[in-house]
């Protein structure tokens, strides 16, 4: 057994896309129930997103967060107001790249992503939930300007929690093999995000874990990968998160629902709590 394994750690599990799908509801609804999940991530805007507020109604001890969306995803504005951010049929651009390149350099985009992004927020407080943290669809939530407007924003939002995305890379090595190029680019991109966005939360005393796995798997939390993960995380909290499904990311759900992972993560002393519980 790996020495970390007598150090105190607790890890939070989190499934991110709540909301866009009934597969993906009812997979994390199974995964919180019957596995190890903890919280959720809920995309306000999707089609499945109100039967994912009555779930989570129905099941108190789940943490629920805002995955804020402004890329692969629908808009909360009508696209009259948001015409620099989503199209005609009221979708934003599916390419990260293309996005986060305009939302630093075009003057229309930045005013209405302020818009676009009180809405979002406005439309999870209006649920009811108590908002367990914030993250962002494909991390974009670190964008420098989206982060700087919700750091402008903190306390009128209720923000006391975020996702500081930074998934060790060297400790990542040991536990894969293969898609070098992304992992070591993903890697270095978030290393640089998280760093800017570290100081900031310190100074609004927003609480964050020191690690977050499942940003190099990309889909691929699978039980294997958990089992590995489990003695060498390390002291202190940590986030893993995930995607599951009962079809596109069924490892997924296999892997948080697995008896071994949890006999594994008992047997190790790891304390599973949620964003709140920080």
């Amino acid at each position: 057994m790996n020495k970390l394994s007598a150090a105190p750690r607790r890890l939070i599990v989190n499934a991110d896309d709540f909301g866009r799908s009934e597969s993906i509801n009812q997979a994390v609804v199974r995964a919180h129930r019957e596995g190890i999940l903890t919280t959720a991530s809920l995309m306000v805007n999707e089609p499945a997103a109100d039967e994912a507020v009555r779930l989570a109604r129905e099941n108190p001890k789940l943490g629920v967060g805002l995955h804020l969306a402004l890329v692969c995803g629908r808009a909360a504005l009508p696209t009259e107001r948001v015409p620099h951010l989503a199209g005609a049929d009221g979708r934003f651009t599916d390419n990260p790249f293309a996005a986060g390149w305009r939302y630093f350099f075009s003057a229309p985009c930045k005013e209405e992503l302020r818009e676009e992004i009180e809405a979002q927020v406005a439309k999870f407080h209006a649920t009811g939930l108590r908002l367990d943290h914030v993250n962002g669809h494909l991390h974009l939530h670190l964008h420098p300007f989206v982060f700087d407007i919700l750091m402008e924003n903190s306390e009128r939002w209720g923000i006391e929690t975020m996702r500081l995305t930074r998934d060790p890379f060297f400790l990542n090595a040991r536990l894969a093999s293969g898609r070098w190029g992304y992992r070591l680019s993903h890697a270095v991109i978030h290393h640089l995000l998280s760093g800017r966005a570290r100081r900031a939360l310190a100074a609004k005393k927003i609480r964050h874990t020191a690690a977050v796995f499942g940003l190099l798997q990309n889909g691929l939390v699978d039980t294997a990968y958990v089992v590995k993960l489990l003695p060498r995380m390390p002291a202190g909290d940590s986030e893993l998160y995930s995607h599951p499904s009962l079809d596109q990311f069924k490892n997924e759900l296999d892997a948080l629902t697995s008896p071994t992972i949890r006999q594994l993560s008992q047997q190790l002393g790891i304390q599973l709590i949620r964003y709140q519980d920080l």
